[in-house]
């Protein structure tokens, strides 16, 4: 057992983290019975799974969840407090299906630094000399271990202790959270393959494969278990929308000019593997206006094995085409967007405080 709940449990989202991995943690330790029955290699790849969702990760969705559950009046020292943060911390598993299954999408060799689950299991497989293909196989697995968390998720919820009334309140807010994400998702790959380039299709993607998930339906699932009234619905709603739209501007910058020993990933991933990104769309749109070399640049380089070289020239490109201002200014009108939603909501004034500090967190990171 990590920290206790009363440790934990303040309009602090600084101090929850650590109460959201005790619970994940007692919460594998409560399937370790059921997956020794399984047996075999599932132990192994449980086990995998397990050190993912442990050793890493901001605990965003969970500080956002517990904001919104305390920014709605829920009591940090109440009878349903435990079952709340349970349902928080289960939004960790949720983060995990989606990461798993992201990186065999991308074909992305790390992940916080460490080899992603799809690699680290094709690599035991290469290892130890099986039949097949390793690569095949450690999807294969990476797949199953993202269903298990997906499916883990469900099961958290639903053993967290909420009461019925609460319980009832959250079923649709939960259920629309992930098919929104898997939306998303599709969307996103279906804009890849299709070689969508506007700026519409990008914000769709942003709006319902990261924000949902990521602030807007937290804030929503934290105020369906406090009973808060639609008034603070909908302004959580715009603040998660507004905010989570830039959060994900913010990753696109990133994905092309961060630095690898902050985000863990390499440099200009999302350049070779052909994301049309706000940032990509803006700069292509500008580009057809302005400089039909620089267009054509970007279309002939974009999602393919670039070098070190080509990545720092695209870097230019995108730079004097003004992308990176267009959407540095999108990030900074989409924030002030939302915390205007929240500041004039019925949210308590501690809420409101943490939540502008928690969009600032979220738009102005560096990994």
């Amino acid at each position: 057992m990590g920290p206790s709940l009363s440790a934990a449990a303040t309009a602090d989202p600084a101090a929850l983290p650590s109460a959201v991995e005790s619970e994940l943690a007692d919460f594998f330790a409560s399937r370790r019975d059921l997956v020794q029955g399984v047996g075999g290699e599932f132990v192994a790849a449980v086990d995998e799974l397990e050190q993912f969702v442990l050793r890493g990760g901001k605990r965003i969705r969970p500080s956002f969840a517990w904001m919104g559950w305390l920014g709605a009046g829920g009591d940090p020292d109440g009878p349903t407090a435990r079952a709340v943060l349970k349902v928080c911390a289960a939004l960790e598993l949720v983060q995990a299906c989606a990461l798993v299954h992201d990186d065999i999408i991308d074909a992305s060799a790390t992940r916080r630094g460490h080899p992603t689950v799809h690699v680290t299991f094709a690599g035991r497989h290469a290892r130890d000399g099986w039949t097949g293909t390793s690569s095949r196989y450690g999807d294969a697995v990476a797949i199953l271990l993202g269903d298990v968390a997906l499916a883990w998720s469900d099961d958290m919820v639903r053993e967290a202790g909420l009461p019925s009334a609460a319980a009832a309140r959250l079923a649709p807010v939960w259920s629309a959270m992930r098919t929104e994400v898997l939306g998303g998702q599709l969307l996103d790959i279906t804009g890849e393959s299709r070689g969508d380039e506007t700026v519409e299709a990008a914000i769709r993607i942003d709006r319902f494969k990261t924000a949902s998930y990521t602030i807007e339906r937290p804030l929503h699932i934290g105020a369906a278990l406090a009973g808060a009234p639609d008034e603070l619905i909908a302004a959580y709603r715009q603040y998660g929308t507004d905010v989570g739209i830039a959060f994900q501007l913010r990753d696109d910058l990133l994905g092309v000019f961060g630095d690898p020993a902050t985000t863990g990933k390499p440099s200009g991933d999302d350049l070779r593997d052909g994301k049309r990104t706000v940032l990509f769309a803006i700069a292509l749109q500008r580009a057809d206006e302005r400089s039909p070399e620089a267009a054509a640049l970007l279309r002939r380089r974009i999602g393919t094995d670039l070098t070190d070289a080509q990545v720092d020239e695209l870097r230019t490109v995108l730079n004097e085409l003004g992308a990176v201002d267009e959407v540095e200014r999108r990030i900074a009108e989409l924030t002030a967007r939302g915390l205007a939603a929240v500041e004039h909501s019925s949210a308590t004034v501690a809420a409101k405080r943490h939540l502008r500090a928690m969009a600032r967190s979220a738009t102005r990171r560096t990994a």
